[in-house]
């Protein structure tokens, strides 16, 4: 029985502020950047010696993991400063359709297709996030899964270079010449693009069970979810804006639905360091988001991948040789 008691205990960690500023500015960034942000929560603490954290990270519940709730919250509210123009335009659209029951302006079809790309994410991360994060947050698996996540990356341009994808681009599925017309435009890095209301909720579905990869600690969501985007034709740039859109929503629901460990016993004396954290996490967003905004407009994932296969290769022999 006390072997039992022990095994269910939350697991006890020495969260400093300066840990928690760490570890902030580090979710903030690794949200955004396609480079995993869980990934890195599970691999710069073992980096650093941090090994109460690691333990943490696969434990049934820790005051680490109510930690990482803050830093989800504050990332998510970021997104919605960033983004807070379109998301009036995108939230009023949406109430627009259910007054009028059609579906008629590009911000009235985006609200749908956000809705449509959740629901994959939010139902799997239900019913598999603890089960995957007990399982594979640990710092060899994280290793791997970055190693495969700038595999990943790669692909993802190999796609939209592709014959199929740019005639893909250049005539979306079902429009004649008239609606191609209007449905295209030109990238300078990408040649054709489809505009990013054109894309259908089925394709929508599917980018979301891309976001759902993310579960596992080294594939990145935004990184997926933009090569979800760049496979059905859009440009860097509206991939990545989608990518970010579409992550709000899921950031913030993780955040707030865990946010009664923070408000409970798992809380207890580290609230103030979450604080700190969160804010840390918070600025670190806002200035990731408004880089990568301008960053896609002229550049690829490319550089992201070869970081990912690097750090995640070196990491992946020195974690499962017992160098690190």
């Amino acid at each position: 029985m006390s072997a039992l008691l022990a095994a269910s205990a939350p697991v006890t960690i020495h969260l400093t502020y300066v840990r928690a500023i760490v570890i902030g500015v580090l979710q903030g960034i690794t949200e955004l950047f396609p480079i995993s942000s869980l990934g890195h929560s599970v691999l710069l603490p073992a980096v650093f010696g941090w090994k109460d954290l690691v333990k943490s990270q696969s434990a049934s519940e820790s005051s680490f993991l109510a930690f990482i709730v803050g830093l989800h919250v504050a990332t998510a509210l970021a997104l919605i400063v960033f983004f807070s123009r379109e998301w009036v335009r995108i939230i009023g659209g949406g109430f627009t359709t259910l007054r009028n029951r059609r579906i008629e302006t590009p911000d009235e079809r985006l609200f749908w297709l956000l809705v449509i790309v959740t629901v994959p994410v939010g139902l799997l991360g239900l019913i598999f996030e603890h089960a995957l994060r007990t399982i594979f947050a640990k710092p060899t698996a994280a290793a791997v899964f970055l190693f495969i996540n700038g595999l990943v990356l790669l692909s993802g341009e190999w796609i939209r270079r592709s014959r199929q994808v740019r005639a893909l681009a250049a005539t979306p599925a079902g429009a004649d010449d008239e609606e191609a017309a209007a449905e295209t435009v030109d990238s300078p890095l990408d040649g054709p693009s489809r505009r990013l209301d054109t894309l259908k909720y089925r394709e929508g579905f599917i980018i979301g069970l891309f976001q759902a990869t993310a579960l596992f600690a080294g594939i990145s969501r935004s990184g997926v979810t933009i090569v979800g985007g760049l496979s059905r034709g859009l440009d860097h740039e509206d991939a990545a804006r989608f990518s970010f859109l579409a992550a709000t929503p899921v950031i913030l629901a993780a955040g707030l639905y865990k946010l009664p460990d923070l408000a409970g016993h798992l809380g207890n004396g580290i609230r103030s360091q979450v604080l700190v954290g969160s804010i840390a996490a918070g600025l670190s967003a806002y200035a990731s988001v408004r880089f990568l905004v301008k960053y896609f407009e002229t550049r690829t994932l490319t550089p992201f991948a070869i970081y990912c296969l690097v750090v995640g290769g070196v990491c992946a022999v020195g974690f499962g040789t017992g160098t690190f």
